[in-house]
């Protein structure tokens, strides 16, 4: 096995409840219907949440009580606590339909699913906001009025405020504009570009879906340059979508650079304001490269740039001079043989020229410091520094939020750049917490939850003191959940070990366990890098609604996810489809040595990596699980693309072997346990077409499954209708599949 099944968990523990004030008389059950209805069952959940420049107001969205997918601008007083709405999505907005570019981006966000106000940003001045809604750009004042400052069509992408309220810039066809903020001024093209296959100010398909970088434009502080990039995808495969919607179906040529093709070329160049002129960067002579993030320094006289190797294994800053392209490298990160660069946004260019850096380059994502060609080290040990929030200057403190103290909570840091290593923790145990700061960092804004608590936030001090609540979402009698507490189930965690030896951390919630009984398990799992999944976090109701219905609810974290460092991380390179089924399989087959688990009736179910670890699952160990649902799996990664999947996989054109291997076509006819196939039919990050292929390797095989489609669905099967019929069908096949099956008495 791959696991010790003779060892019993390392550690297991069971959070308490929290006393309600009152408790329900009859604990009321969750259905499928409630979980995705308005409001939301985890209370009020704002985001985007922001201090004001004079730091006297915070702004959020926030959903509708009726509608949890409508989000509308709120301010908040930091003193009298005091909240009114400044701009309503309803009565504002036209109602139009977004272009095709808007909603791609959206899709890539992962906030494909949301309507009204999706972002804001405050003014330099903290007197306006400026607004984009329904494709068009509006100013909001503090008083609550609103006017529109774009002209004629819609479809204004990427808009910004310059650093210092003078322009308003945006993209349109393809093209930056800028425009006056103060007057009547028109937008004019500070680009003219080529059209067609050509785009200025955008970031490229793999920046927005795989890199984090959602803008391909950056004002210097003092308004006078822009950074712009123009990116040509002339040479990326046109992969033809069809979008498969209830009414029709639309065709879409999209520019799809799979793995091992060409990516689009990318360029930088920097712009004077004033549409004067402008020079174009010296990226090097390899034009093969990612443009991974721009920065200017905090003065203005220099372009911090990142410039990432196609293979992911080097990462060079270069400092570049605005006024005439040229570049030179300040450093260089590089991977070892059988690993790779993780990008991330935490760092900071500092006024004194130095730069706050996480690295990875002990093993472990800690911070650094680059200040006259030399480095410091600021945090040091076997855990992960997860974000930078925030940087004083002026004190020389640092905040940042880490693992440091439980690999299963995230909490808020501070660190001396005078005393290295001189930790403080600022956030309290028991929660998993994420934070922002303003720009001086001198007040925090932290959101955190617990496994029974839905997601709080709160205003802060520097020492990690709570000022106040910006939203306490306490579970009280008028809380949406509050019915529901009364039957509420606070998980187990504990360990298992992987066969090489690495501790596994898993999680499992019980309905109340009658003696002699014995039940069936909802065995979730996402199992690819980048995205830890067992957490001191707040679940939702959707894993109490499966409780509710007589499931035991399991995950476990498999060697190849994050924040573990990187010698846990690496073991998934060139071997996707291995070590993590097999860390899922100690899994299951620890769960079945459990008196009240049903070693017959373990049903598994994923989406996207997870949907191609459900593949993968019972390929490779027929009979271990009851059934398996896979939502929008990836079958084929040679269809995925270059960014992601050859940091991990390689380049299929020299490394076709890992690439076979790791396929889930090759193997489909072995499958012989149950199968619930599902796919959004206008998915335009792993397109349908993994899903028809893996359907007709079956079909070709006369190898039995169950198959749901969803028209005009894309990666995110869900929304009004929708979830409820999504989670109906899933259900439906477990209960039948699984559930259903006479379970045997427990010894």
């Amino acid at each position: 096995m791959a696991a010790d099944q003779e060892t019993p968990p390392v550690r297991q523990e069971v959070p308490a409840m929290p006393a309600a004030p009152v408790e329900p008389e009859q604990p009321a059950t969750l259905s499928i219907a409630r979980v995705f209805a308005s409001p939301d069952l985890s209370g009020t959940q704002p985001r985007a949440v922001r201090l004001s420049p004079d730091g006297k107001l915070v702004t959020l969205l926030r959903g509708r009580a009726e509608d949890r997918e409508r989000f509308d601008l709120w301010a908040i007083d930091t003193a009298s606590g005091a909240a009114r709405m400044l701009v309503d999505s309803a009565a504002v907005g036209t109602g139009a339909e977004l272009s095709e570019a808007e909603k791609m981006q959206r899709e890539r966000s992962r906030i494909g699913g949301s309507r009204g106000i999706v972002a804001y940003d405050w003014a330099p001045d903290g007197r306006h906001l400026l607004v984009p809604l329904d494709g068009d750009l509006y100013l909001a004042a503090l008083d609550g009025t609103v006017r529109k400052v774009t002209q004629g069509a819609g479809g204004a992408l990427n808009p910004e405020l310059s650093p210092r309220g003078t322009w308003l810039s945006f993209v349109r066809d393809q093209n930056l504009y800028v425009q006056p903020v103060a007057g009547a001024g028109e937008a004019r093209p500070l680009t003219k570009g080529e059209g067609g296959t050509v785009h200025w100010g955008e970031a490229e398909f793999v920046a927005q879906e795989e890199m984090d970088r959602r803008t391909g434009y950056w004002w210097s502080p003092d308004e006078r340059f822009v950074a712009v990039e123009r990116f040509d995808e002339a040479p990326v495969k046109i992969a033809v979508r069809a979008a498969i919607g209830a009414s029709g179906t639309r065709i879409y040529e999209q520019r799809y650079p799979a793995a091992g093709t060409p990516n689009a070329l990318v360029e930088l160049h920097v712009l004077k304001a004033d549409g004067s002129g402008g020079v174009k960067v010296n990226l090097g002579a390899e034009p093969d490269i990612y443009l991974a993030r721009v920065d200017w320094t905090p003065d203005g006289t220099a372009l911090l740039v990142q410039r990432q190797s196609r293979d992911q294994k080097r990462l060079d800053m270069l400092r570049v001079d605005p006024a005439t392209g040229r570049a030179v490298t300040l450093f260089s990160e590089k991977a070892g043989e059988k690993s790779w660069l993780n990008l991330s946004d935490a760092y900071r260019v500092m006024a004194d020229g130095s730069l706050i850096w996480r690295s990875e380059r002990s093993g472990f994502g800690q911070l650094w410091r680059f200040a006259n060609g030399k480095w410091t080290q600021l945090t040091k040990g076997e855990w992960v520094v997860t974000g930078l929030i925030g940087v004083d200057e002026k004190r020389g403190r640092i905040f940042f939020t880490a693992n440091k103290d439980d690999v299963l909570e995230q909490h808020v840091y501070a660190v001396d750049i005078a005393k290295p290593n001189a930790i403080t923790r600022l956030t309290e145990p028991g929660y998993t917490n994420a934070a922002t700061m303003d720009g001086s960092a001198t007040r925090l804004i932290v959101t955190r939850s617990s496994p029974v608590q839905p997601s709080q936030t709160y205003l802060a001090d520097v020492e990690g003191k709570r000022i106040a609540w910006i939203n306490e979402n306490a579970i009280g009698p008028d809380h949406p959940y509050f019915p529901y507490l009364a039957s509420h189930r606070a998980p187990e965690f504990g360990t298992l070990k992987a066969a090489d030896g690495s501790v596994l951390h898993w999680e499992m919630i019980t309905p109340p366990l009658e003696p002699g009984r014995r039940y069936p398990v909802f065995f979730q799992h996402y199992g690819g890098p980048g995205s830890q999944q067992v957490t001191r976090g707040w679940q939702g109701p959707l894993p109490q609604m499966l409780v509710d219905r007589g499931w035991i609810v399991f995950q476990i974290d498999n060697r190849g996810s994050p924040n573990r460092g990187r010698a846990f991380e690496n073991q998934i390179y060139h071997a996707m489809g291995t070590v993590e089924v097999a860390d899922q399989l100690a899994g299951a087959e620890y769960l079945k040595t459990l008196p009240f688990v049903d070693p017959a009736r373990i049903a598994t179910y994923g989406w996207s990596y997870g949907g191609y670890m459900s593949l993968k699952m019972l390929e490779k160990n027929p009979g271990v699980y009851a059934a398996a649902v896979a939502g929008a799996p990836v079958s084929e990664w040679r269809l995925y693309d270059t960014h992601y999947t050859e940091r991990y996989m390689g380049d299929p054109r020299t490394d076709a072997a890992a690439y076979d291997a790791a396929n889930a076509l090759g193997e489909a006819t072995k499958i012989r346990d149950p199968l619930l196939l599902i796919h959004g039919m206008a998915d335009d990050n792993v397109f349908l077409d993994n899903s028809t292929a893996f359907a007709a390797a079956m079909q070709k095989g006369a190898v039995p499954f169950e198959m749901m489609f969803y028209p005009g669905q894309t990666h995110r099967v869900g929304g009004p209708g929708v979830s409820e019929h999504l989670w109906t069908t899933i259900l439906d096949f477990l209960d039948r599949r699984v559930r259903e099956k006479a379970a045997p008495a427990a010894p």
